[in-house]
């Protein structure tokens, strides 16, 4: 999810009119308009602003992270660790051969960006 739809989300969330959230972020009702339109992104300082005031990570906001309150690599290593995963992988034999080989192809192109 792309930033400008986390915004308007959290904003609508928190029950904050465009201008309430403008107010609060010091800023004009135009600038969180495009914002909130992806015509615009906030600099550095007011995105930390909006992740203070919403209470989530700036990981979240930028869409890098689709847990509130975990950074990309924290909600990656909450996955590695989950037992979706542990599921998932004790169903893998059961897979059809089409899937097993379309995971292949998909490993070795991890590994190729890897090395």
């Amino acid at each position: 999810m792309k930033f400008n739809n986390r915004l308007t989300s959290l904003r609508k969330m928190n029950k904050l009119t465009r201008e309430q959230l403008a107010q609060k972020l010091g800023v004009s009702y135009s600038t969180v308009s495009k914002y909130e339109s992806g015509t615009r992104e906030p600099d550095f300082k007011t995105l930390e602003e909006i992740s203070v005031l919403f209470d989530v990570t700036t990981d979240y906001l930028l869409g890098k992270s689709d847990q509130p309150h975990l950074t990309e690599g924290e909600a990656f290593e909450e996955f590695r660790h989950s037992e979706e995963l542990k599921r998932w992988y004790k169903k893998l034999p059961e897979s059809s051969e089409e899937d097993l080989l379309r995971l292949k192809k998909v490993w070795e192109a991890f590994k190729e960006f890897d090395e």
